[in-house]
């Protein structure tokens, strides 16, 4: 009986070395076989939502064929960090096909995620990406590897080239029109036209009518203008003597055009070559000249200047000055050389409503200057003369 005591004991003591030497082998990591395969790993029930990869490598790890397609990821996982997950291992047979993905990604951080492995025979085609990802970073995400070769992306619908003849207009946005009214036109590109009556009044003194009126067409740019200006008699005589000019009209500058062109002087019947220069001074001040070249080979100077001085909103005072000079002398035409004649007005204008319509009283001054004062002291005509004035001024 003591005999078989003692190897009882013995038994139980071999058998305790045994299992404690068991352990320890399994404890030790040397002795776990180092080429692991995971190809027969089943993830489809792994809750993956709250797991940390930032120091997971798997770059020894074969995943060829290891299957994801029943893997469900839809949960939280917004707070998953991915930035030290080594993934260079061959992944070329991996299976994404029923993965689920729609869960929340958005905060994913892959930055420093290495996916530089065989990914080429990867296949995703089943994989449900429509989770929430606008947050997730791929900032150093290395996909090198991936082959995107037999990626079937259809793009036949995106134009290119040419537009088709059923394109719909760029003026009209998202293919709707304006109805009743036209499309918009730059008003730089549109020719227009305009007709400006500066004067249309008489002078009670002289019995005569006054008028100087403009109109033009073109664009901003170009402008044909068709100008004249003068008196006509309203006594037995009934002479009327006009300046008239057709001129091609193009802008200087911000503030100043210029205009050159043809004319013709129905007071010594001739014609002339016109060029000028007309537009607004500092102040505001209107200002325009304008020079004569006639067929006899005469040059008249005419320098005008007005300006506008607003009482309010409707009323405006508008006091004007003229001044006419030859090059040499025409005693038939009552012209001596230099400096003419001068005039001066003044105006009180009332614009209605329209202020395309403004009605005017005013007081007129002319004088000759020079030799032609002489001259026409010996025809015996006025060198100096004023009148009341009345007209109208207005523009459409």
């Amino acid at each position: 009986m003591k005999i078989h005591k003692v190897g009882l004991r013995f038994a139980g003591v071999s058998s305790l070395v045994l299992l404690a030497s068991s352990f320890a082998n399994a404890a030790d990591p040397s002795t776990v076989k180092k080429d692991m395969t995971m190809s027969d790993m089943d993830h489809s029930s792994m809750d993956m939502s709250n797991m940390d990869h930032g120091s997971m490598d798997m770059s020894g790890m074969d995943m060829s064929d290891m299957d994801h397609s029943s893997m469900d990821m839809s949960g939280n996982m917004s707070d998953m960090d991915h930035s030290g997950m080594d993934m260079s291992g061959d992944m070329s047979d991996m299976d994404h096909s029923g993965m689920d993905m729609s869960g929340d990604m958005s905060d994913m951080d892959h930055s420093g995620m290495d996916m530089s492995g065989d990914m080429s025979d990867m296949d995703h085609s089943g994989m449900d990406m429509s989770g929430d990802m606008s947050d997730m970073d791929h900032s150093g995400m290395d996909m090198s590897g991936m082959d995107h070769s037999s990626m079937n992306m259809d793009m036949s619908g995106m134009q290119g080239g040419e537009p088709p003849p059923n394109a719909r207009s760029p003026d009209y946005s998202n293919g709707v029109d304006y109805g009743q009214y036209g499309k918009p036109v730059m008003m730089d590109s549109l020719p227009l036209w305009g007709v400006s009556v500066e004067t249309l009044g008489y002078q009670f003194e002289n019995d005569q009518i006054d008028f100087e009126a403009e109109g033009w067409y073109g664009t901003d740019s170009n402008r044909v203008t068709l100008r004249s200006e003068g008196s006509a008699q309203t006594n037995d005589d009934k002479e009327i003597d006009s300046l008239s000019s057709l001129a091609y009209w193009k802008p200087l500058g911000i503030f100043w055009n210029g205009e050159a062109g043809i004319a013709y002087n129905t007071e010594n019947d001739k014609s002339a070559i016109m060029a000028g220069i007309a537009g607004t001074a500092p102040y505001f001040v209107e200002t325009d000249a304008r020079a004569y070249l006639y067929t006899d080979g005469q040059v008249q100077l005419d320098l005008g200047t007005a300006y506008e001085w607003r009482l309010d909103q409707r009323w405006v005072v508008r006091p004007e000055l003229e001044l006419t000079a030859f090059s040499k002398d025409d005693t038939d035409n009552g012209i001596t050389k230099g400096f003419n004649e001068f005039e001066a007005e003044v105006r009180l204008a009332y614009e209605t409503f329209s202020r395309q319509l403004a009605p005017y009283v005013g007081f007129s001054y002319e004088s000759a200057l020079g030799d032609a004062r002489d001259l026409r002291r010996q025809e015996d005509e006025d060198v100096d003369s004023n009148s009341l004035t009345a007209g109208v001024m207005f523009w459409f």
